[in-house]
């Protein structure tokens, strides 16, 4: 059986002329960007994950949710990721 496969890029910006992917794929934009933010925050530190967990009395599982942006992190879990990392929390409003 042969298989044909379609690049990754073209697939994506195939989706891309729906408005509704569009839309729900930019609503992720800034889950994302916080997940980048705290595996900066811990790469910068020298940590793993599983060293980051420690410093913050959780489980190695809870620091891949948050980095896998499949986790809504809480004002306190922040600030707990900025201690463990020697880094300051800075939350900011800017306009659309």
């Amino acid at each position: 059986m042969s298989r044909t496969t379609i690049p990754a890029n073209a697939s994506f910006a195939e989706w891309r002329k729906d408005p509704a992917y569009r839309e729900a794929y930019d609503a992720l934009d800034e889950e994302f960007a916080l997940a980048g933010q705290i595996i900066e925050a811990r790469v910068r530190a020298g940590l793993t994950q599983e060293q980051l967990a420690e410093r913050m009395h959780t489980s190695q599982s809870n620091i891949a949710r948050l980095e896998g942006g499949r986790s809504k992190p809480s004002t306190s879990t922040l600030q707990k990721i900025a201690a463990a990392t020697n880094s300051r929390l800075r939350v900011k409003f800017e306009p659309a």
